[in-house]
């Protein structure tokens, strides 16, 4: 993790104080971000993948097809400019009709990459969920953005991007449960667009919620993935995910630290799990092995060696 991106994640909510965020390195929550109505768009830092990463190349790959797509200079946009960007990386340009919400339709937009986690890495495929904000001249509080759910396959010289699949978290409900809108407006669990956008679907377990909350009260934690961006079935498998039935959250950052980082304490992710679990999580994964627990409830494997999961029962 280079400086500019450690501090980045260290800084205020994630978010340096003069405005610069986007799709790289830490956005804050949504609410805070940026909230200027006029003049330039926020400063970004490209995001670069922590050096003892599983495999830092999967992850490089996958965001620079993610930062050509979503990010483009004034008089730059629109698909076909986006389709020539990418292809300049070496990646198939119609990718880009795959893009979804970071589609080219403004006259100029920045992004940044707040987390890239594996959703799931086996030795010739990997899934990368690409948790992003964005902004454009219409569209300047940091809100809008998504996650990419960016597949790959093992290539020379470098991995294939094969396809993308920007999350979709459904439209806002009317009226959400106390549990929703006290985690939508808690200071200390840090929300990315997509994730923020499941809860105010409705879609998300009352026991997702509550699990949040409870470990709020003792940790400030950055969210990468609730419900939408994630694969549809644990990568690898025919098992479907708790993630896109609302009953799962992961969490890349905690207290300031990011889970990937070796400088990391790992009594605090060891902590962290042990609470998830307390806190009603069935199934705990992270990059720590940890033994106790109900048979099964703890795990550990290259896929969660970036991030702590936890699932719920309905």
């Amino acid at each position: 993790m280079g400086l500019g991106r450690r501090a980045l994640l260290l800084g205020a909510g994630g978010l340096l104080a003069g405005g610069a965020a986007g799709c790289s390195g830490t956005a804050g929550t949504g609410a805070a971000a940026v909230t200027r109505s006029s003049g330039p768009l926020p400063t970004t830092t490209p995001w670069r993948p922590d050096r003892d990463d599983v495999d830092p190349a999967v992850k490089a790959r996958a965001v620079e097809v993610v930062e050509a797509i979503g990010a483009w200079p004034a008089g730059q946009g629109g698909v076909a400019a986006a389709k020539r960007r990418v292809a300049a990386l070496g990646a198939a340009p119609s990718l880009v009709d795959e893009a979804g919400p970071l589609l080219p339709v403004a006259d100029e937009a920045v992004l940044q990459v707040i987390d890239a986690q594996y959703g799931g890495i086996l030795a010739d495929s990997a899934s990368v969920l690409v948790v992003c904000r964005q902004w454009t001249p219409d569209h300047r509080t940091g809100t809008t953005g998504t996650t990419v759910d960016v597949r790959l396959s093992r290539a020379r010289p470098r991995w294939e991007v094969t396809a993308l699949h920007p999350a979709r978290p459904g439209a806002a409900v009317p009226a959400l449960p106390a549990a929703a809108r006290e985690v939508l407006s808690a200071p200390r669990i840090v929300l990315p667009p997509a994730a923020a956008a499941d809860i105010r679907s409705g879609h998300v377990h009352e026991s997702v919620l509550r699990a949040l909350l409870r470990l709020a009260g003792t940790y400030r934690m950055y969210v990468s993935v609730i419900r939408s961006g994630h694969p549809m079935d644990v990568f690898g498998t025919d098992r479907p995910s708790d993630h896109p039935r609302g009953r799962a959250f992961d969490v890349w950052q905690i207290d300031g630290h990011a889970v990937v980082d070796p400088a990391t304490s790992r009594r605090l992710v060891e902590t962290f799990m042990r609470d998830a679990a307390a806190a009603g999580s069935y199934n705990v994964g992270g990059p720590v092995r940890l033994s106790g627990g109900a048979p099964g409830q703890f795990f550990s494997d290259a896929t969660h060696h970036d991030h702590v999961h936890a699932g719920f029962t309905a």
